[in-house]
């Protein structure tokens, strides 16, 4: 009797082992999978990160091209401007340019009297 209960104990005792081996097998299985799935899913996050940063830059390089475009062509109206006023007017431009200067001149010699 005690040795049918020792073949029965060692059997019980070889099926935990092929269970607990087989549980094993699983979860590396599984863990196998997951880390496979996850490294599927992160390039393809970046790859959709990429892209929407490559279309950001994309947008951003257009509106830069017409903010350009727009500040080139109102820096010509004004030089264009400036240029027709001094040629209408050169001595009233001359005076003008000269009173600018003194005002600057002025501010800058007060600025240094009193930084003394």
């Amino acid at each position: 009797m005690a040795s049918n209960v020792l073949k029965t104990a060692a059997k019980d005792a070889e099926n935990l082992k092929a269970a607990a081996v087989s549980g094993v097998e699983h979860a590396e299985h599984s863990f196998v999978e997951a880390a496979h799935a996850a490294k599927v899913s992160l390039a393809e996050a970046a790859k959709r990160v990429e892209k929407s940063v490559a279309e950001g830059l994309d947008t951003l390089r257009a509106q830069s091209r017409t903010y350009t475009d727009t500040a080139g062509q109102q820096l010509d109206d004004a030089q264009r401007y400036v240029t027709e006023r001094v040629r209408e007017r050169p001595l009233t431009a001359t005076l003008a340019g000269l009173g600018v200067g003194v005002l600057i001149g002025l501010l800058m010699a007060g600025n240094r009297s009193s930084n003394r």
